[in-house]
């Protein structure tokens, strides 16, 4: 048999020179060695799909809009309504309202019926230059709503939006709040039959309801799809419950008697279970097209899996987390928020829920 000849050494100008510049792989490995068994994983979370075959990483500029009313959000986050009665009012309203331009998100501010007759407040609540185009929604009580429209007070919600800039107006549904409050108001009528007369001699009002931190049952959520709002916000159970909070400033004896009231209502996730089952039941006459997923949202986990499974346009809200961080510094504000939206782009990318 004939000898074959080898292919002869291959040399530097056969073969493509490579270099991997990685000046930290020294670090890392000796890192990897040292957190090995501090990263294992005890408990998975079982909401989602791990897809890591089928996208790349986000790129950088990279959003995921969302359109409420007239105007468009970066990303699906709103920052939920606060308390606005406090010397730090103005501070924390200007820290998330420069966040919500810097970052494209919208907002609702906390209760602004100390405005209503009143400008004494009113620095600490208008925000418009800090938040530019972003969405911004005013804020009132059904119980004040509800005496305004007995008064024939009505233009002064109109004079309350304008005076803010703001695009429209939250209305905060609370009856176990109020009855619970020691100071509470009373209703003298249905908070639904308020929405209706507030509709009629408003028409063109954009009105957002949400309730405190106990959510809505299905036969309010049921009533509510079938008003033109621009959106129903959950303020589930799970997050700051405003009903227990005020029993908890009660005396003992009334506290101890009727806190078991507190703790009825309906989380997030059962929300948009009835609001998918709703959406089915009412076809056309489903007028509200839109959800704002709030109550007991931790995280962007816990929000990213909740828009995904609505079968409505969503956006997820926090309250108390965006407040923890708008008390300090604008700086670690906006760290945080930097963090959320990282979180959720990646998990847009990677995850699919179950």
């Amino acid at each position: 048999m004939e000898r074959q000849t080898p292919p002869p050494a291959p040399t530097s100008k056969t073969v493509p020179h490579f270099e991997d510049h990685d000046p930290t792989a020294e670090s890392r490995k000796k890192d990897h060695i040292e957190l090995a068994f501090r990263s294992q994983v005890r408990q998975t979370d079982t909401r989602f799909y791990y897809e890591p075959l089928l996208t790349a990483h986000p790129q950088a500029g990279e959003t995921l809009p969302v359109s409420l009313h007239n105007k468009t959000l970066r990303y699906p986050i709103w920052i939920s309504s606060m308390t606005g009665g406090t010397l730090w009012a103005k501070h924390i309203n200007q820290n998330l309202a420069r966040l919500s331009q810097a970052q494209g998100l919208g907002m609702g501010l906390g209760s602004c019926r100390a405005l209503l007759t009143d400008n004494t407040y009113l620095a600490d609540f208008d925000v418009r230059k800090w938040i530019g185009e972003q969405p911004l929604y005013a804020n009132l009580g059904i119980a004040q709503v509800e005496l305004l429209i007995k008064e024939k007070k009505v233009y002064l919600i109109q004079n309350l939006i304008e005076k803010l800039a703001a695009d429209g107006l939250i209305l905060h549904i609370n009856p176990m709040q109020e009855w619970l409050q020691p100071e509470g108001d009373r209703f003298e009528q249905a908070p639904l039959e308020t929405i209706l007369r507030l509709l009629d001699q408003m028409p063109n009002l954009p009105l957002i309801v949400k309730e405190v931190g106990q959510g809505f049952g299905y036969h309010s959520l049921y009533e509510l799809f079938q008003l033109p709002l621009v959106a129903v916000e959950f303020a589930a159970s799970g997050g700051t419950n405003f009903a227990l909070l005020e029993l908890l400033r009660s005396e003992s004896q009334r506290r101890d008697a009727l806190q078991a009231l507190a703790q009825v209502g309906h989380t997030a996730e059962e929300m948009v279970d009835f609001t998918n089952q709703i959406k089915e039941e009412l076809g056309e006459k489903m007028r509200c097209q839109q959800i704002i997923i709030s109550g007991g949202i931790q995280n962007f986990l816990d929000g990213f899996y909740l828009i995904k499974k609505a079968k409505l346009p969503a956006l997820y809200g926090q309250a108390s987390a965006f407040l923890k961080y708008a008390q300090k510094s604008y700086e670690e504000l906006e760290l945080f928020a930097q963090s959320q939206i990282e979180g959720l782009t990646v998990a847009n990318k990677f995850l699919r829920i179950r």
